[in-house]
């Protein structure tokens, strides 16, 4: 035999030694196998527990006797605004029920039910027609309101007195192109904590000629009989 067979045979023996070595004295210690998950550590584990999905897609869940609400703003004048109510979408450009101006919704304030929803084109149209849909808002009526586009060109002191009431604190500050999420109630007592506004500045605009479009999510109580 010659001699190079003969080195390659020992190396080949030497390997096949060493590997029955160490696999017998690993396992005989551990008594387990090891992954390479395990190995790694346990930084690199990957968690496979999924967080469960709030209404409305909000950050929170609402308690009982809470109803869940996200009201978002339009984009400048081409994304429309949008509002969920217990996980329902009210308006949205999807449902093709939004316009230019300010997009309302009236829910019940105890059933949570929808009552009625309507835009205003606060740019061109006609106030008293909003005026007459403020002024049969019914008691205990959520209203939710997402501008679009121009809010407050048409605004007259009436109708921002009218919003006033429905617990506003704003309604007296909208002007063309501001950006305003609001959730009020007929007969509210004081102002209400939900509300966001934004000034059409052109200096500090996200968009050219308009503000950055607003969110508004959180949980609004059931009224109770």
């Amino acid at each position: 035999m010659r001699l190079s067979a003969l080195i390659r045979l020992g190396a080949i023996i030497f390997t096949l030694l060493t590997t029955w070595f160490f696999t017998h004295t690993y396992f005989k210690k551990t008594g387990k196998t090891i992954s390479l998950r395990d190995f790694l550590g346990s930084s690199s584990k990957i968690t496979s527990e999924k967080h469960p999905r709030n209404k409305c897609d909000n950050s929170k869940k609402c308690v009982r006797d809470f109803f869940a609400f996200k009201i978002t703003s339009g984009a400048a004048n081409v994304v429309g605004p949008s509002i969920c109510f217990e996980d329902k979408i009210l308006m949205s450009t999807v449902k093709n029920n939004v316009g230019r101006g300010l997009n309302v919704a009236l829910v019940d304030g105890t059933r949570g039910i929808l009552k009625k929803h309507q835009y205003f084109d606060m740019f061109s149209g006609d106030i008293n027609t909003f005026l007459t849909f403020l002024k049969e808002i019914p008691e205990s009526t959520l209203v939710l309101i997402a501008s679009f586009d121009d809010p407050g060109s048409k605004l007259n002191p009436e109708a921002r007195q009218l919003l006033t009431d429905l617990g506003s604190v704003h309604a007296q500050n909208i002007s063309f192109r501001d950006s305003w999420v609001f959730l009020g109630a007929k007969g509210i007592k004081g102002k209400s904590p939900f509300e966001e506004f934004l000034k059409n500045k052109p200096e500090k605009n996200k968009y050219e000629g308009w503000p950055e479009a607003l969110k508004l999510e959180g949980c609004v109580p059931r009224k109770m009989i």
